[in-house]
């Protein structure tokens, strides 16, 4: 009979005891040494939690001083112009309590203060430098993000409208009255039954060739313009996109619909301010956020304007009625008008990312300053040292460097296509735009309400600001395009890329890694490197962007394969409608690419090493974390086997810990100011004693 000391079953079970042991020492605050001699390079094997000393390498530290200076804008200086201006003018500050009608009279007032009392003019920068115009609406909208839209409005929108759409008469009539607020205007696109689908509009502009001028009418209550900023209150003029008809042009005499143009409409009397016969107003009332932009409704009853009034850069008509264009189909004039309106993506999707850092910066802030429980009779210890709260801010905290580079590349690609009119970048800018727009604001929407929830208590302040951004945030996943309806049209792009690749075409920049490396990415994985999970190969930005592109161009593949096989049975728009969620995540996957790209490039350019490997860092918590938040489909395709699996997460558990130990100067580097972040909670020092102060003691 066998010892029972030293048989098989003793040892298996001597040997399972020591490992439940080894795991449950994982809940004390000093893990036990390894127990089992024989678990070396098992990839059960326990590490240490890094909120419990991590790998045992000293904590990364980092100068403030260059991390500000890699990180700030190259238009800096005017900002911070605009931080002063209203730092030194409490009363066009805007309070936390205010009723929509102060709050829309205080919005102009800043407005006009900003323009004429600063001496900021943003219009002459967003024709003659948009980088330097987004820099302005992003301080603004700092400030107040009513007062961001409502410059947007005037500028971006109406004055836009007028410059980009128009002729050179039209900028000779109308920039300087746009440009110091005599001519405040509006942007009358969207309808009660249309928004995304402009193509779709009804409000109609008739041409009159007995008196040669527009007849502007909305047949039916469904075309009322609706949502339009401005033109509730202070709009004197309107950008109104309608059906151009002309009478008598087709066959049999019968009028003929010349597709969506722009026109310019007065609405309100420039002297008495008073609306306009034929022209009716209505207040769209109380919003969920932003009451600081006076939203409107507006009925035209066969309000006749002149026929310059038509904005005719890419279609016009003559004193006869005669239509003319330089572009030969009405889609090819569509897609021209709407392509001219780019601007406002870009600059909504760079403002987004300024309210990501401010609610970022309060979180951050906050958890390192509130202290909550601890071990038994020792000090309290920050609630950032928890692994859950790294789990719910690092990651954001990373994500937010990520988009910052991001949105700076697309500003770079927008002020170059203003300039050069390439068509490649035209195409790049449109694709990035609304690819850009739609994923950083629905991010930023979801991570306001973490970093609320991430806060406690105090984060339910109103005076803490966490509900105000997201209030005055939200419309930004609705305005300047439906994400959703904008990620179809990058998914859209995408498999027009695909087609010409296959049939010998070229690839435009923003999806050359679809031209340099398809196949590789659509071939079978690699069985070895499928096993890599050494910190070294996860951190390479090789494989991090090969694993994004790789996904990106699987799910473009398999898309393709599925509309093909549901066309022959749905048509064309039931086969897109049957693959629309595919077709999303494909969209949301390529532009996570482009991202992580041209994150790795400004670490890449950093010239202080220091600085570089903190953004490293950065960069690698971003990346390996997304892999990880999608590591169903990289296992699903056998990209990622599963003990590289368990490495990636705990390595990305591992880079929020080291990421929290410089957070503060992360934060700090945004170089927001007082009057920008405004949140006691989120102040640099002092948070209790100003929130204390602000109820009374």
């Amino acid at each position: 009979m066998e010892n029972p000391k030293t048989s098989p079953t003793a040892d298996h079970e001597s040997h399972c005891a020591l490992r439940r042991i080894q795991k449950l020492s994982l809940h004390l605050l000093q893990p036990l040494p390894n127990l089992d001699p024989e678990s070396s390079g098992d990839d059960n094997q326990i590490i240490p939690s890094p909120c419990v000393g991590g790998r045992g390498r000293p904590p990364l530290s980092v100068s403030r001083t260059e991390l500000v200076e890699y990180m700030k804008g190259r238009h800096r200086e005017i900002q911070e112009r605009i931080f002063n201006f209203f730092a030194s003018r409490p009363e066009l500050q805007t309070p936390v309590e205010i009723s929509t009608a102060d709050h829309r009279e205080l919005c102009m007032r800043q407005l006009i203060a900003l323009v004429r009392e600063a001496g900021i003019r943003p219009f002459r920068y967003a024709i003659e430098d948009p980088s330097v115009y987004f820099a302005i609406v992003e301080a603004a909208g700092s400030i107040d993000i009513s007062l961001g839209i409502k410059l947007g409005v005037q500028y971006s929108l109406w004055g836009g409208s007028v410059i980009n759409l128009g002729t050179k008469k039209h900028r000779e009539k109308y920039f300087e009255g746009i440009d110091n607020i005599d001519y405040p205007g509006c942007f009358a696109m969207t309808e009660l039954n249309h928004g995304s689908n402009v193509q779709g509009l009804q409000t109609t502009a008739t041409f009159d060739p007995l008196t040669d001028e527009f007849v502007i009418n909305t047949p039916n209550d469904g075309a009322i313009k609706w949502w339009i900023g401005n033109a509730a209150v202070h709009g004197k003029f309107a950008t109104v996109f309608a059906k151009l008809i002309l009478p008598l042009q087709g066959k049999g005499g019968k009028s003929v619909d010349m597709g969506v143009h722009a026109f310019i409409v007065p609405i309100r009397d420039m002297e008495t301010h008073a609306t306009l016969p034929m022209v009716e107003i209505h207040d769209c009332g109380h919003k969920v956020g932003l009451n600081g932009v006076d939203n409107g409704a507006l009925r035209f009853q066969s309000v006749r304007i002149p026929r310059d009034n038509l904005l005719n850069r890419f279609g016009d008509v003559s004193r006869d009625g005669k239509y003319t264009s330089s572009l030969p189909t009405i889609n090819k004039r569509f897609a021209a008008t709407l392509g001219e309106l780019v601007g406002g993506r870009v600059g909504l999707a760079y403002s987004s990312v300024g309210v990501l850092k401010v609610s970022v910066s309060i979180a951050v802030r906050y958890s390192l300053l509130r202290q909550q429980f601890g071990p038994p009779k020792q000090p309290e210890v920050s609630i950032l040292d928890y692994q859950s709260q790294q789990h719910k801010l690092m990651p954001m905290l990373a994500s937010t460097y990520a988009f910052h580079f991001a949105s700076l590349y697309l500003i770079d690609k927008y002020s170059e296509m203003k300039k050069s009119h390439d068509d490649d970048i035209v195409s790049d800018v449109h694709a990035l735009s609304a690819g850009l727009k739609a994923y950083v604001t629905s991010y930023t929407a979801k991570s306001i309400s973490v970093c609320r929830e991430s806060c406690g208590g105090h984060g339910y302040a109103a005076v803490n600001r966490f509900g105000i951004l997201r209030n005055d945030h939200d419309i930004f996943q609705t305005f300047e395009g439906d994400n959703t309806v904008l990620l179809q049209q990058v998914a859209g792009d995408l498999l027009k890329q695909y087609k010409s690749k296959f049939q010998g075409g070229t690839l435009t920049v923003t999806w050359n890694y679809l031209r340099e490396s398809m196949a590789s990415y659509i071939s079978q994985p690699n069985p070895v490197t499928t096993r890599w999970q050494s910190e070294d190969h996860l951190r390479d930005p090789n494989f991090q962007l090969d694993a994004f592109r790789y996904r990106t161009s699987r799910l473009l593949q398999s898309v393709v394969l599925r509309l093909r096989k549901h066309t022959k049975t749905l048509g064309a728009f039931g086969a897109w409608n049957r693959c629309l969620n595919h077709l999303l995540t494909l969209a949301e996957s390529h532009v996570e690419s482009v991202i992580l790209a041209k994150f790795i490039e400004a670490v890449q350019k950093c010239p202080d090493k220091t600085t570089g490997n903190v953004l490293k860092l950065v960069c690698d918590l971003y990346a390996l974390d997304r892999i990880w938040n999608d590591i169903g489909t990289y296992r699903n395709v056998d990209y990622v086997a599963p003990n590289k699996a368990k490495a990636i997460h705990k390595l990305v558990e591992y880079l929020s810990f080291q990421v929290k130990g410089v957070a503060k100067e992360l934060v700090d580097a945004f170089d927001l100011p007082e009057i920008v972040i405004r949140a006691p909670i989120g102040m640099a020092s002092e948070a209790y004693s100003q929130y204390t102060e602000y109820v009374g003691f």
